[in-house]
């Protein structure tokens, strides 16, 4: 009885607020959030001729800057190429990763790091002029293949061809430019990476992109998404909780044009969400128009696949297992509750 005592008491104790916790101190403190990003890769992150930074993970920066600052301008976008990018995090150089990294135990557990929630499903392909007349990556026995070091890519590669019992001989590069002059120069016979970059290399870096070809394989799963330091449990909750927030705005019809709109309707739900009935923002920190501004800034996680890399995008990728679950897709956010 006791025990049972106990438990109803703390159900009804009033929920207390989070503290802000020290990295979000910081960001106040200097009223910008500085986003670790790729050196360019279009419709994840790359930069205009005018500096300005775009794409989906350039989207996710903009919308916690939005849900913390009140601003999806105050972000500071520092470039890392796939040997520096840990290295920024660990070292307090930048707040987040959100830079088209794979998940995977090794980086979750033995960096002092945490990935936060994926942004994006890929999986690893190939690339291959069309005069090979090569159809499938099982015909590339002997051939040397391009690839970039310190990515995951470069040991799918090497682990995907051992099983199945072909020999191939990579070409290494440090630099993702080096790795695909190389390819279209004619120092490889394929090129390999995650396949949304295939789609962009194919068409914005081929000089005839139709002379080029993705092989349908996929050799690996890419579950992509933002990275944050371990030790601030605070700001873990606050970035995973924004990219969960654009999810489950797409689920309830909830677009950057409507968000007003929908504040005054009647679903629970959605009025939970953008803190027209609860103040979901104190456990993390926040005030309750947290989701709210996000949203305003970058619409929700469908609006940002279609205008970064869907059909409104030059990659018009398809949705695919990015969709949401009820759509068929991988796509699903714990609820806001």
């Amino acid at each position: 009885m006791r025990i049972l005592t106990i438990a109803l008491t703390l159900l009804l104790l009033p929920l207390a607020p989070a503290h802000a916790g020290k990295t979000l101190d910081q960001i106040r403190q200097r009223a910008q959030v500085v986003c670790g990003v790729s050196t360019g890769v279009i419709g994840f992150s790359s930069a205009d001729s005018r500096g300005r930074w775009n794409g989906l993970d350039v989207d996710v920066c903009r919308a916690i800057a939005a849900a913390v600052l009140n601003d999806p301008d105050k972000v500071k976008y520092v470039p890392l190429n796939a040997q520096q990018r840990f290295t920024a995090l660990q070292s307090g150089e930048v707040d987040l990763l959100s830079r088209n990294t794979t998940w995977t135990l090794t980086r979750d557990a033995s960096l002092g790091l945490h990935f936060t929630a994926v942004t994006y499903y890929d999986g690893q392909g190939f690339l291959v002029p069309k005069k090979l007349r090569i159809t499938s990556a099982r015909q590339l026995k002997n051939a040397e293949i391009c690839v970039q070091s310190g990515t995951t890519t470069e040991k799918n590669l090497s682990d995907w061809f051992k099983a199945q019992g072909i020999k191939i001989k990579p070409v290494v590069f440090e630099k993702f430019e080096a790795s695909i002059k190389a390819f279209f120069s004619g120092r490889c016979q394929a090129y390999t990476t995650d396949a949304s970059a295939l789609a962009f290399i194919r068409s914005k870096e081929a000089p005839q992109p139709d002379d080029y070809m993705v092989l349908p394989e996929l050799i690996s799963k890419e579950p992509l998404g933002p990275v944050v330091r371990r030790g601030d449990d605070e700001w873990f909750a606050i970035v995973k909780w924004v990219i969960f927030a654009l999810i489950e705005a797409e689920e309830y019809g909830i677009t950057q044009a409507n968000v007003e709109q929908m504040k005054a309707g009647g679903d629970p739900a959605v009025q939970r969400l953008l803190g027209s009935a609860e103040d979901s923002g104190k456990l993390l920190g926040l005030d309750r128009d947290w989701a709210a501004r996000a949203l305003k800034a970058v619409g929700n996680y469908g609006e940002m696949f279609q205008r970064n890399v869907g059909s409104a995008s030059p990659l018009k990728l398809p949705r695919g297992a990015n969709a949401l679950w009820n759509k068929g897709g991988l796509m699903y956010a714990p609820p806001i509750r």
